[in-house]
């Protein structure tokens, strides 16, 4: 027998290397694509890699191994279909979560979200957000490991949403105005810390609400197949908003881009946090709402849910009416600049906002259209936001980003 090496049996090898790393690089793009549903079967799976058949089928396989992806052998064709159909792709019901936290004026939540955007199960949400934020980020954190203990799922990590521009990279709430914790306060690492002392496995994230709102949306949401979304928002206090560009969110040179709560829509209106009067953040907001309606927001539900039932409830009344328009006229205002600046192809609104759009969509619109300059000569889609709990969606994504941009190294 000859010692020479076979050169064809060396050249089948580094081939299969090839094809193996050309895998592995494509599974991070492939589990994206499935999460976010622009792969729903292997043929598209192909297509959108650019890979060969046989590739697309070794990737999902090692998705599917890893527990990320369910690959569906035998869907059946469609009537009338010609040819073999393509197995259909999912992210698996049963696979790992993300352990979403949300903080806001009213309350917190937490939540555990799988792949897809889709939240396996949510704790009660809980009223009492006191000074102290290692508490209340403790408190969530808790509710969460509960829910964790509950499902016996993998946690691939945590993220956590803010009612607050959230300055990079040390992860600080620089204006929690609606809150009353400190300026400044360290929320990302105590958040970290609070996961870890639960005994919670995966990274820690924190970030602004709105931002992560868009973030959810853009991709499980009405923000779909936008280039550039702009959101803009109220949930339970003030008003935030969010760009996404070319598919990613825009936060800025250290994450603070986007402060569209303190645009002037009023100049004879309220004082408002930042030093200015008749900002987005006091005329549209549910308080602001609450107040030219001539009600005194009551203890029993949080602001944003009395400001929503009484628009869906008592629309007809001339005063609730009266109030509606005069929030949606300063809206439409401020969308209007914001319009002029950035030329977004779609708006989409959470909270309040969506309310507002839904009460009266001509009025807005309208509003839009007749104060920008890109609107007169071509209208921008104006849509209501699409999920439920988006910020909570957006905050899951964070933890979700470093799967997605390797799952084997996350998951080792």
């Amino acid at each position: 027998m000859s010692g020479k090496a076979d050169p064809r049996a060396a050249g089948e090898g580094n081939a299969s290397r090839t094809r193996l790393d050309r895998g592995r690089a494509a599974l991070g793009p492939a589990l994206e694509l499935v999460h976010t549903g622009r792969a729903p079967t292997r043929a598209v799976l192909t297509a959108e890699l650019g890979v060969t058949r046989a590739t697309a089928g070794a990737v999902a396989a090692e998705l599917e191994a890893l527990g990320l992806i369910r690959v569906d052998a035998r869907p059946g064709a469609a009537a009338g279909s010609q040819g073999r159909p393509s197995h259909r792709l999912a992210v698996a019901e049963d696979g790992p979560v993300a352990l979403a936290a949300q903080v806001h004026a009213d309350g917190f939540r937490a939540a555990l979200v799988g792949l897809g955007g889709r939240i396996v199960a949510t704790a009660p949400g809980r009223e009492a957000v006191g000074a102290d934020p290692a508490k209340v980020l403790g408190s969530v954190v808790e509710a969460g490991a509960d829910l964790l203990r509950s499902s016996g799922r993998r946690c691939v990590g945590a993220g956590l949403a803010v009612p607050s521009a959230v300055a990079e990279p040390e992860g600080l709430a620089l204006n929690p105005l609606h809150l009353t914790w400190p300026p400044g306060s360290p929320v990302r690492r105590i958040f970290a810390e609070r996961v870890r002392a639960a005994g919670i496995e995966g990274p820690a994230f924190a970030a602004n609400d709105v931002n992560l709102a868009a973030l959810a949306e853009h991709r499980h949401g009405a923000g779909r197949g936008a280039r550039d979304l702009l959101c803009v928002a109220t949930g339970h206090r003030g008003v935030g908003g969010a760009l996404v560009l070319d598919g990613r969110l825009h936060s800025g040179s250290s994450g603070l881009a986007l402060e569209v709560g303190h645009l002037v829509v009023n100049p004879d209106g309220g004082p408002c946090h930042c030093g200015s009067r008749g900002c987005l953040d006091v005329e549209t907001d549910p308080l602001a709402f609450l107040t030219a309606a001539g009600r005194a927001p009551g203890p029993e539900v949080s602001l944003l849910q009395q400001a929503n039932d009484l628009i869906r409830g008592h629309y007809d009344d001339p005063v609730i009416r009266n109030a509606t328009e005069a929030l949606v006229d300063r809206l439409g205002l401020g969308l209007a600049g914001l319009v002029n600046i950035l030329n977004p192809d779609r708006i989409i609104l959470g909270g309040l906002h969506r309310t507002l759009l839904d009460a009266d969509p001509g009025r807005l619109r309208a509003v839009v259209a007749d104060r920008s300059l890109w609107g007169r000569s071509g209208s921008v889609p104006i849509l209501p936001c699409g999920l439920d709990h988006n910020s909570l969606v957006g905050a899951a994504e964070l933890a979700w980003q470093p799967v997605l941009d390797d799952p084997l190294g996350a998951l080792a």
